[in-house]
């Protein structure tokens, strides 16, 4: 038990740490929360900030699935009788979380897209890759961010029913609750964009700028 509390706890840490915040205050002086849509994620840095804000915020967000992950696993590697699988489950949920409800910025994060891709090619670089394409597809067909977001966070449990194989950690239970799980945080994050998106008010990013 200790090591799944050691392993939530620290991956909750990690995704507390809003590097769109961090980024947007020394490089522009202010908090980005305070900017555009008032989400602290990479889509408002790069309307708010600029484009290599918006990469360096992508980066720093992706990293903390990541690390949160290799974590999981050193820790199932120590920790011999602990469900190394759910361990890197509860790595990725918990990073999300964090990231969305950062402690260390008064619980008001991003949506946990940047994150959650993450988590995903950490743990299964394949479903992680076709996540991604699909969601970059649907960005361009649509020039919408937050369409993309959603389909990739729908597709993501549909494709851990149909591969759920080849996991950087394959032992224990099924990774489908867990990939629900996640789908269901981030498609929550994005309810005001989906009701945006029906209402044809959401906002599009312009390729020419």
């Amino acid at each position: 038990m200790t090591a799944y509390i050691i392993v939530g706890l620290v991956a909750y840490l990690l995704g507390s740490i809003s590097f769109s915040v961090i980024i947007s205050k020394k490089m522009a002086g202010f908090d980005v929360r305070e900017k555009g849509s008032g989400n602290a994620g990479a889509t408002n840095m790069l309307r708010s900030v600029g484009k290599q804000a918006a990469i360096l915020t992508l980066i720093g967000d992706a990293l903390k699935g990541v690390v949160a992950v290799l974590f999981a696993i050193l820790v199932g590697a120590i920790a011999k009788n602990a469900d190394k699988a759910l361990l890197v489950q509860i790595a990725g949920i918990f990073v999300v979380i964090g990231h969305t409800f950062p402690i260390f910025f008064g619980f008001k994060g991003g949506k946990g897209v940047a994150t959650s891709l993450g988590v995903v090619l950490t743990t299964n670089w394949k479903i992680g890759l076709i996540c991604l394409v699909f969601a970059l597809v649907l960005m361009i067909l649509t020039r919408i961010v937050s369409m993309g977001s959603v389909g990739a966070a729908i597709l993501f449990p549909v494709l851990v029913l149909f591969m759920n194989t080849n996991f950087t950690v394959t032992e224990g239970s099924s990774y489908l609750v867990y990939s629900i799980i996640l789908a269901v945080i981030v498609i929550f994050n994005h309810r005001s964009n989906i009701k945006r998106i029906l209402n044809g008010t959401e906002n599009k990013l312009s390729f020419k700028k």
